[in-house]
C-alpha cells in the first residue's frame, strides 16, 4: 500500500511524532521522512510535535474541537466554544477556548487559535462529555452546565452578587434565551460547588434559574 494511502486512513485524526515514527519504521531515517512529507504538503504542523495529513491526501479531516483536546492535554472544550456548539449563545466563535490542569496557554496555528485556562481539580473534572462531532470523531466537552460555570469562573472581574445582575448577565451579555436558561439542571450544577472557585457567585446563578 502506497504511503498516501496509508495516511488516508488516518486522516481524520491528528498524528503525533511518536505515531508517525512508528508507522515510517521500515524508512532509515523516518525523521527525514517525516520532514519530506512536510515539504511535500502531504502533512501539515499543527504545532511541534503534531501534524494532520495535507490536502494532497484525501479524506475526512480532524474537527477543530478534536485538534484542541490534542494539542494541549488533558483539556476539554468549553466556555464560549462550548456555549455555542449547544447553541446557547448565537455567536459564531472562532478562537477554540478549552479548560486545562495546565498552565495557560494560547496556541496561534494557521488553522486557528487555540486558548487554554487553568482550572484546579477536582472541580476541572466534573461533567467533561465526549462528544461526536462528525464520521467517528469525537471530543471531550463540558456539558452546558459546566460551560456556563467555567465562563463566569474564567471571565477575569467578574463577580455576580445578585440574581438581577445574573439575569442580565445572562440574557444581555451572553444572549442566551431564558428558555435554554430553563432547561439547565441546577441540581447537577450545585454538587460542584463545594470544590469550585467563585463559589458565591456560583450560587447567586443557581438561585437566579431555580427562580425562573
Amino acid at each position: 500500500m502506497e504511503l498516501k494511502q496509508v495516511l488516508q486512513f488516518y486522516s481524520h485524526q491528528p498524528l503525533t511524532h511518536q505515531f508517525l515514527i512508528s508507522l515510517l519504521k521500515e524508512y532509515k531515517r523516518p525523521n527525514d521522512k517525516i520532514h519530506e512529507l512536510l515539504k511535500t504538503g502531504i502533512l501539515k504542523s499543527i504545532k511541534k510535535g503534531l501534524y494532520i495529513v495535507g490536502s494532497e491526501v484525501k479524506g475526512a479531516h480532524p474537527e477543530s474541537f478534536l485538534l484542541a483536546n490534542h494539542i494541549l492535554g488533558p483539556s476539554y472544550v468549553s466556555m464560549d466554544s462550548a456555549l455555542s456548539f449547544y447553541g446557547l449563545i448565537p455567536e459564531q466563535v472562532f478562537e477554540i477556548s478549552s479548560t486545562t490542569i495546565k498552565t495557560s496557554r494560547k496556541f496561534n496555528t494557521w488553522i486557528g487559535v487555540f486558548s487554554y485556562t487553568k482550572l484546579p481539580l477536582p472541580y476541572y473534572s466534573f461533567d467533561i462529555r465526549s462528544i461526536s462531532l462528525s464520521g467517528d470523531q469525537y471530543a471531550m466537552i463540558a456539558s452546558p452546565e459546566k460551560a456556563l460555570f467555567d465562563k463566569v469562573i474564567t471571565t477575569a472581574g467578574l463577580a455576580l452578587r445578585s440574581k438581577k445582575y445574573v439575569m442580565t448577565y445572562l440574557l444581555e451579555n451572553l444572549r442566551i434565551d431564558e428558555d435554554n436558561l430553563k432547561e439547565l439542571n441546577t441540581k447537577t450544577m450545585a454538587k460542584w460547588i463545594a470544590e469550585a472557585p467563585k463559589k458565591e457567585s456560583l450560587i447567586i446563578i443557581i438561585k437566579a434559574l431555580e427562580s425562573l
